[in-house]
């Protein structure tokens, strides 16, 4: 885990760093069976392509999952994330090869707040592509 990050120590417009999280398809599957949502978009390529996706896509809550961790592992403490909210902009698309897809995560410190509180902007992109619109959280420091 990464080392607890202090609030005297980050200023606002700190850039974090970027950071892939790889997404396959057994993710997917994984993940469905953790959330119930066995929806075959997410799954099964040819019912996807039937209704009308390029090919199967990840869950939305699976892509804000991975800006979720990207936020605590900055942190390094899985509960200091107070509010944390997103919008989804375009799908993470999943094909089934070896290389399957990336989500990229980078954050930007945008405010300081009293009590030891910041607020992270965050960019999610897979492909050249956001996949989360006005992703923001708000996380409490030592």
């Amino acid at each position: 885990m990464t080392a607890t990050v202090r609030y005297d120590d980050v200023e606002v417009g700190q850039e974090l760093p970027a950071v892939g999280y790889p997404v396959r398809r057994v993710n997917l599957v994984m993940y469905a069976g953790a959330s119930g949502d066995f929806n075959p978009i997410h799954w099964n390529e040819r019912f996807a392509k039937t209704v009308g996706l390029p090919d199967v896509i990840a869950h939305g809550m699976f892509t804000m999952a991975q800006a979720g961790r990207y936020v605590t592992d900055w942190a390094g403490d899985p509960g200091a994330v107070v509010d944390y909210g997103v919008r989804f902009s375009s799908m993470v698309i999943v094909p089934d090869d070896d290389q399957g897809a990336t989500i990229t995560v980078s954050g930007v410190v945008e405010e300081k707040l009293p009590d030891k509180r910041v607020v992270v902007g965050l960019v999610a992109t897979c492909a050249d592509m956001t996949v989360l619109s006005k992703a923001r959280a708000v996380v409490q420091l030592t």
